[in-house]
């Protein structure tokens, strides 16, 4: 080493701890995310700084060398750090140092050496720019491959229907489950492999503003969505990501806790929708509740003598007798009016009490099967209570 460089490394080795201080009092006159980061991490950042400062006077000092950047920079600072400060943030702060550096060329040079000096400060930077993407790059990858398995562990706990406070926990870490209104979303999965699919089901979900966790489950995909208010309109945006066949959406629920109820009416529904060939894609578990009932799917009976029956029942009026009646007669008033001896206008009459106290509408092919459906299981519960 020339006396030129010994005496360059010299000057270095006494600037060490007088630019790491220039730099953080830059960085705290520039940076306003900086200056809002608690006392810790503040001091972690300094000695970041203060590191890397002190892996570039070790590489001067043996030129030809490797620059081992990761370790003696980045190695300093906690993990709780990376998760505090972005890459965006991580590469000002080397901007910040490198330029308070090279401000300084003049002065921490010997005679001569400044353009040397300057020179290996542009490597230096080039390099550790370069070390700081692959941490955060590698960084990326290990939290993706963990909230992949996260992601997994919590999907399959909503559809075991086993959510205790572990589970909700490990959603919490995920970021995930703090809105409340979560509904569950299921169909066949796409011919990808797992991780590509949830790749996709993760960028559908950004760009429609969706905040969902995903899993595949043999040939099923499974979509939680956390802050639901329309849950046809967040599966209308995720069928996409769905092998074709149908694609069923269950009820707003509450929170991650009741989650389950919501994906056993979509698996429900899923499994039954093959008895309606005309079903729309997606399809809310609810407009499925006749074929979930014929399948033996003992809520989806219960809800439909519960709101076809068991309501008209109640009511009076002889709603369940006009029912009948315009079922008899295909559907048409006149003919259920003629079975009744009333006028027309009676029968129409009662069919909008219908509607309006269960939602169905008996003119309507789809609603009236469901009311045919629901009259015919509410009578046979009644003559088993009656044996």
């Amino acid at each position: 080493m020339s006396r030129r460089r010994v005496a360059t490394v010299r000057r270095l080795e006494r600037a060490v701890g007088r630019l790491a201080t220039d730099a953080i009092q830059r960085m705290d006159e520039a940076l306003p995310w900086y200056r809002a980061m608690p006392p810790e991490e503040r001091s972690w950042v300094g000695l970041v700084a203060q590191a890397g400062i002190a892996a570039f006077l070790e590489w001067f000092r043996r030129p030809g060398t490797q620059l081992a950047i990761t370790a003696d920079v980045f190695g300093t600072a906690p993990r709780e750090l990376a998760r505090a400060v972005s890459l965006q943030q991580t590469v000002e702060m080397i901007r910040l140092t490198i330029a308070v550096v090279e401000e300084q060329v003049d002065e921490l040079a010997a005679p001569g050496e400044e353009q040397l000096l300057r020179e290996c400060v542009l490597r230096y930077s080039r390099e550790i720019a370069f070390a700081a993407a692959q941490v955060y790059a590698q960084a990326a990858e290990a939290r993706g491959a963990w909230d992949a398995r996260l992601e997994a562990l919590v999907v399959d706990a909503v559809l075991r229907g086993e959510v205790d406070e572990g589970i909700r926990s490990r959603a919490s870490a995920l970021g995930w489950g703090q809105q409340g209104g979560v509904a569950v979303v299921v169909g066949l999965v796409r011919d990808d492999p797992p991780d590509l699919v949830a790749d996709g089901v993760q960028r559908c979900a950004r760009s429609a503003g969706l905040d969902v966790i995903s899993a595949v489950q043999g040939d099923l995909l499974a979509v939680a969505a956390d802050g639901v208010a329309d849950p046809l309109g967040v599966a209308t945006a995720l069928a996409g990501q769905f092998a074709p066949g149908p694609v069923v959406v269950g009820p707003v629920v509450a929170d991650l806790t009741a989650a389950a109820g919501s994906a056993e009416e979509a698996m429900a529904g899923l499994r039954a929708a093959a008895a309606w060939p005309g079903a729309p894609r997606p399809v809310t578990a609810e407009a499925l509740l006749p074929e979930r009932a014929l399948d033996g799917d003992r809520r989806a009976r219960d809800q439909l003598v519960s709101r076809g029956y068991a309501t008209l029942q109640a009511a009076g009026g002889d709603l369940l007798e006009t029912l009948a009646a315009l079922g008899e007669g295909s559907g048409s008033i006149e003919g259920a009016a003629r079975t009744l001896f009333v006028h027309p206008n009676t029968v129409r009459y009662r069919l909008r009490r219908v509607v309006d106290l269960t939602g169905f509408v008996p003119t309507d092919p789809r609603d009236a099967f469901a009311l045919r459906l629901a009259g015919a299981l509410g009578r046979l519960a009644d003559a088993a209570a009656a044996l």
